[in-house]
């Protein structure tokens, strides 16, 4: 069993997270600005299944985790970006991104992206935490990805792939604008082989928190994001 949060109720310290499932720390509270943020600060983040589940809370071990300057961009792709014409925008349409990521997957399977979770999180990108990153060919979203960004941290929520590429085409250009917009470390939650691919590596708990100590400041401050267009010169190096 795990506790029950009422709004405003502090979180449980985050070693009491079950190992099975695991990383699950907390249940319901709620996802106001004020809940989300501090729940992210302290590396935990809500996933659950609005149909018939309360908001759940998790805290994972190990903690899935990418350094920017370490994204691989791969030969196949450097080809594929050379010969691309697309540029990059920053929350220029992040609510379509959520959707985006909120559709039903080719396989016929759901996501957890709720229209409770879409209303809470542009709400915080309205106030400046939640931002998006979109790649654009022929006027549409080809690849973008979506998160939190607090101090040096960019906690990262979801990513899409309309168009072959797109999510990878997306962390180049992240990994591109990683200095520009603060972001020393991105938290990728939880593992999978396409996160590996990309660069991402397993810490432990004690390491993760440790990284948030230092990146995270006890107030972090709204950011906007400029309001530039790209184009693919920015994800390609000199030898590319």
């Amino acid at each position: 069993m795990v506790p029950w949060l009422e709004p405003g109720t502090p979180f449980p310290e985050t070693r009491t997270a079950l190992t099975d499932p695991e990383g699950l720390l907390a249940a319901g509270a709620d996802l106001s600005p004020e809940t989300l943020l501090r729940a992210y600060s302290l590396g935990i983040f809500p996933w659950y299944d609005a149909d018939y589940q309360p908001i759940l809370w998790w805290s994972p071990a190990p903690r899935c985790v990418i350094h920017p300057q370490k994204i691989h961009v791969s030969r196949s792709l450097t080809r594929h970006l050379r010969r691309s014409d697309f540029t990059v925008t920053l929350d220029r349409a992040f609510e379509s991104v959520m959707r985006l990521c909120a559709a039903p997957r080719a396989d016929g399977t759901g996501t957890w992206i709720s229209e409770e979770m879409i209303a809470a999180y542009v709400r915080l990108n309205t106030l400046g935490y939640a931002h998006s990153l979109e790649i654009w060919q022929d006027g549409q979203i080809a690849g973008a990805v979506y998160g939190i960004k607090l101090g040096g941290v960019f906690f990262g929520e979801s990513m899409v792939s309309p168009r072959p590429n797109g999510s990878k085409m997306a962390f180049a250009a992240l990994r591109a604008l990683a200095a520009t917009l603060g972001i020393q470390l991105i938290d990728a939650q939880v593992e999978n082989p396409h996160l590996l691919t990309l660069g991402a590596e397993l810490i432990d708990r004690p390491t993760f928190e440790g990284l948030l100590k230092q990146l995270v400041p006890d107030t972090p401050t709204a950011e906007r994001w400029p309001d530039t267009e790209w184009n693919r010169s920015l994800v390609l190096t000199p030898d590319a």
